[in-house]
C-alpha cells in the first residue's frame, strides 16, 4: 500500500508545507491569528496547534514520542512556542522517515482512544497515511484563512515542492 519511500516524502512535504504555513502567519500580529475564523478549530493559531497534537499523538504510537497530555488539542498559547515545536516535530518526523523499514508499516497497530473511549485496531499503512492526511486536511483550512486574511502562503501540490525539499537524502540505517 505505501513503502518507506512514500513516508519520508510526506515528512518532507509536511516539513515545507508547515515553513510556508508558519511564514505566512508570522505576518499576522497575535489577534489575528487568534480570531475566530469559523474554521472546526476556530482560529489559525489553534488549528496548527491541532495539527501539531495530531502528530505529536500518532508520532507517540509509531516511534515512542511523549503523547500530548490533553484530549482534544495542544494547549500552547505562545506563538513563538509554538512555532519552535512545530518545527522541533518536523525535525522528528523527518529523522523517523529516514528510518522507516518496510517492516515498520506491516501489521495492525493497537490503541485505546481517549476522544472516543474505546479500543481499535487498523493496518499499520492506513494510519500512517491518516498521519499525513490530518495534517494535509487541516492545513488546507489554515491556507484558506490565511488567504481570506489577504495572505499567501505557497503552493500546495506535491509537484511544486521546491528541489530542495525533494533533494533530502534517506538516512542509512
Amino acid at each position: 500500500m505505501i513503502t518507506p519511500d512514500y513516508v519520508q516524502m510526506m515528512a518532507r512535504y509536511n516539513k515545507w508545507q508547515n515553513r510556508s504555513l508558519y511564514g505566512a502567519a508570522d505576518i499576522l500580529d497575535d489577534e489575528e491569528r487568534r480570531m475566530d475564523r469559523g474554521a472546526f478549530f476556530g482560529s489559525i493559531h489553534n488549528t496548527l496547534a491541532h495539527i501539531l497534537w495530531g502528530d505529536t499523538l500518532w508520532m507517540s504510537r509509531f516511534d515512542n514520542w511523549e503523547p500530548p497530555t490533553d484530549k482534544a488539542g495542544m494547549v500552547i498559547s505562545d506563538w513563538e512556542g509554538l512555532k519552535q515545536a512545530r518545527k522541533a516535530a518536523d525535525a522528528r518526523l523527518i529523522d523517523w522517515g529516514g528510518r522507516v523499514q518496510p517492516d515498520d508499516l506491516k501489521g495492525d497497530l493497537s490503541w485505546s482512544s481517549a476522544v472516543m473511549n474505546r479500543e481499535f485496531k487498523k493496518p499499520r499503512t492506513l494510519l500512517v497515511m491518516q498521519l499525513f492526511n490530518h495534517q494535509t486536511h487541516h492545513r488546507g483550512q489554515v491556507h484558506a484563512m490565511l488567504t481570506a486574511a489577504g495572505i499567501r502562503p505557497d503552493d500546495t501540490d506535491l509537484p511544486f515542492m521546491p528541489d530542495d525539499y525533494l533533494a533530502q537524502e534517506r538516512k542509512p540505517t
